[in-house]
């Protein structure tokens, strides 16, 4: 049994050899057009590919506005991270299509592929809670992979599939629409982490990731909602998973002491695929006053808000709320991250000295 567990382990760790490997050698095409920064997007850099001028306000102690890979926040099923060969790697397109398609790696490096700020978060994230970062990804529009294959009438429902066996279950209409869900390859410049799902994953803005992140993709079905169940609508939670609007403060952090005087409440709101129209904070239970909002990446990544505040000694508390593109406010009452994501406003207390 030993010699097994061992045999087992030296077997893995070269898989895992030969994986790293192959990673260091991918050298990633550049996008069209290039996702760098620039003071404003133009028709011929569209929105979301670039990071604006203003799009961080920098105050100090935040989260960054772009998320660093080794910081990005990990959510899956598998026990074990696994090990895929990109030269043995498949993509295929099934189910309710005129044409099954079957796709390498090389030959996805090869199609025009694009460069998108999309901001992920998990719907087990509490309120205030860190499972959400914003990561500039590199890949091919799933709306294209669907066109090639032609997709029948019927239809509602793609089912994604992992390697290792997990499915998520996506609206149709939000891998077709102009929402640029990607099949990614490119995170931040390099070529996915393994961690988080290379060689290839699935990135569809606006919906929670357990509805749209697949990591270690190897399948796309075209099917129906009625007809299939993903992995986590059979474990009581929804099927579709659109992301609520909400927002955090990061600064100053629950329980901070800080110095008297002006006082910077700062953080980042998100209501992906519609974007953050407003974001107001309240003091020690007074009226709500608006916060200074950072010109946004786009409508599908979190914003900045920042609010100066002036406050004298002892203990003080402060309240967020967002309002959408449509200027409803995310909704105040607290409920748990089940089935479709958690509610309430965050809330921090801190002491002033």
């Amino acid at each position: 049994m030993a010699g097994a567990a061992g045999l087992l382990a030296s077997n893995v760790r070269s898989s895992q050899s030969v994986v790293t490997q192959a990673r260091s050698r991918i050298v990633l095409p550049k996008p069209q057009p290039t996702a760098v920064p620039t003071p404003e997007p133009t028709p011929e850099v569209p929105e979301g590919s670039v990071v604006p001028a203003g799009a961080d306000l920098g105050v100090e102690g935040m989260e960054p506005l772009i998320t660093p890979n080794n910081d990005y926040y990990r959510i899956d099923t598998a026990l074990v991270v696994p090990v895929v060969d990109p030269d043995m790697w498949k993509l295929r397109v099934t189910g309710m299509v005129e044409r099954e398609v079957e796709i390498s790696f090389e030959e996805l490096l090869a199609k025009p592929l694009i460069e998108r700020y999309i901001t992920l978060a998990c719907v087990s994230n509490e309120v205030g809670g860190s499972l959400i970062g914003n990561a500039r990804w590199l890949g091919w529009p799933v709306r294209e992979v669907l066109e090639l294959a032609g997709v029948k009438g019927g239809a509602d429902m793609v089912l994604s599939r992992s390697v290792d066996g997990f499915t998520a279950g996506t609206p149709l209409e939000a891998m077709t629409d102009q929402r640029d869900a990607l099949i990614a390859v490119g995170m931040n410049g390099e070529a996915l982490p393994v961690e988080h799902g290379f060689p290839v994953r699935l990135v569809v803005p606006g919906l929670y990731g357990f509805v749209s992140a697949t990591k270690w993709l190897s399948e796309l079905k075209v099917t129906r909602f009625g007809d299939d169940l993903a992995y986590w609508s059979t474990r009581g939670w929804s099927e579709r998973g659109p992301v609520k609007t909400s927002s955090r403060i990061d600064v100053p952090s629950n329980n901070a002491q800080v110095a008297a005087g002006t006082v910077a409440v700062a953080g980042y709101a998100w209501a992906q695929h519609r974007g953050i129209e407003t974001v107001e904070v309240k003091v020690d239970g007074g009226p709500w006053e608006e916060a200074r909002l950072a010109a946004a990446i786009s409508k599908d990544t979190w914003r900045q808000f920042s609010a100066d505040v002036d406050l004298e000694p002892g203990t003080h508390t402060v309240q967020v709320r967002a309002a959408d593109s449509s200027g409803e406010f995310q909704v105040d009452k607290f409920t748990a991250v089940a089935p479709d994501g958690a509610t309430g406003l965050h809330t921090v207390t801190f002491t002033v000295e």
